[in-house]
């Protein structure tokens, strides 16, 4: 246990003299003066049992009762608590992806299982096994739309998630790929390798799926396929996993998916999990259609990508198995309509929603969004993002209950 003693006096030379500074100021002398504390007063030393303690009064000051508006990419949605015992147990948590997992085959199951599941959603014919996120997923859908066609122009909607734009500029810089924003889809597209927009789009509104003349890339919320049409029309579908049985609280990334027509399927990034029989004729999973440079010559590599989010996949597969095709499909049934009856309470006040079609969440345009949020929050309701200063972009799911809209309409 000397490993995990404070360090003595003498401890510190030594650790001193090894690196050749004569002291700790000078170790941290490369910091900037700006960025360093001056003085910090910590205070008296406590006993483990007196900073838990502490600890815990700090965390109280924390309000966790807020009614929540948000949305944005991250939503309020009911999580099945069987999830987190599942997804915590032993045999799945842990921080290391295994490199040779065909001996961990309860992971590749459920790597095969949330494949299928992103399938049949999506009504594409591949699904890899997670992606870092939807960000990576939009910006590796460009990539492999760029290999396909043998183009470098991309078409990104400026309704796309605006993170999710970030990124992509920073894949498509790297790579020397262009990229033209645009709010509505031009007319002939055959000069560029495909087409993204989201579906439907960061502000809430849904669209129409057409045929163009590149490859078709769609960004979907997963949870809005248990009641709108999957894009079986697109080319490439990505998206994130958060409303598959995520917190809000997770942060981020919340992982990503990247789903393709079977012609791509040797361009599509990252691992997939494929199911065979053994020697003895029992079912065996093992990883299939390798497509990064450790694994295949690397002339012929498509990526370099090695990982995949198999803890969140995991939890994604169980919260769609244990919700079943008709919980999720209530799920989003009841996000679809609180929106709709929020919004419809909103014309009733004066408040206008900009959007004519959406799902679960929509654009208000108010005087004054600063003073509306800071109303709101003063009344226990965080009442969604701040667009500009008329705009708020507003999300409902099926945690929001009757009197959680009233209590919006009425602190507005």
């Amino acid at each position: 246990m000397k490993n995990f003693l404070v360090h003595t006096d003498e401890i510190k030379k030594e650790m001193l003299q090894s690196i050749n500074a004569s002291n700790i100021e000078e170790l941290f002398s490369q910091i900037p003066q700006k960025a360093r504390m001056e003085n910090p007063n910590f205070g008296k030393p406590l006993s483990e049992a007196e900073t838990q303690k502490y600890i815990k009064s700090l965390a109280k000051k924390n309000k966790t009762d807020y009614i929540t508006f948000l949305g944005a990419g991250t939503y309020n949605k009911f999580i099945p608590a069987c999830i987190s015992q599942v997804a915590n147990r032993f045999e799945f948590l842990t921080a290391y992806t295994p490199y040779q997992p065909e001996i961990s085959q309860g992971t590749l199951q459920v790597m095969y299982e949330f494949q299928t599941m992103i399938c049949r959603l999506t009504g594409m014919d591949i699904s890899n096994a997670t992606m870092y996120d939807a960000a990576s997923a939009c910006a590796e859908a460009i990539l492999m739309a760029v290999r396909i066609s043998k183009k470098n122009k991309v078409l990104v909607s400026n309704k796309l998630n605006p993170q999710y734009i970030e990124v992509i500029k920073t894949y498509c810089w790297a790579n020397d790929i262009e990229i033209n924003l645009f709010d509505k889809i031009p007319d002939n597209t055959s000069e560029y390798a495909g087409i993204l927009f989201q579906n439907p789009d960061f502000y809430g509104e849904i669209k129409e799926i057409t045929p163009t003349d590149c490859l078709l890339i769609v960004c979907t919320d997963v949870s809005s396929l248990g009641i709108l049409n999957p894009p079986s029309d697109a080319d490439i579908v990505v998206g994130d996993v958060q409303t598959l049985g995520i917190p809000m609280s997770f942060g981020g990334p919340h992982a990503g998916f990247i789903a393709c027509k079977e012609k791509f399927m040797r361009q599509i990034p990252g691992r997939l999990a494929g199911r065979t029989v053994d020697a003895d004729g029992n079912p065996a999973y093992c990883l299939t259609i390798q497509t990064r440079e450790q694994h295949i010559k690397r002339e012929k590599a498509t990526s370099n990508i090695c990982s995949n989010q198999a803890l969140i996949g995991l939890c994604a597969t169980l919260y769609l198995t244990v919700m079943g095709e008709k919980g999720f499909r209530q799920a989003s049934y009841l996000s679809a309509k609180m929106a709709h009856m929020l919004s419809n309470k909103l014309t009733e006040k004066g408040i206008k929603t900009l959007n004519k079609n959406f799902y679960n969440e929509f654009v208000i345009e108010v005087d004054d969004a600063d003073r509306i949020l800071k109303n709101l929050k003063n009344n226990g309701i965080i009442g969604g993002l701040k667009l500009d200063n008329h705009k708020i972009l507003v999300a409902t799911t099926e945690m929001t209950s009757d009197e959680d809209i009233e209590s919006y309409i009425s602190n507005i």
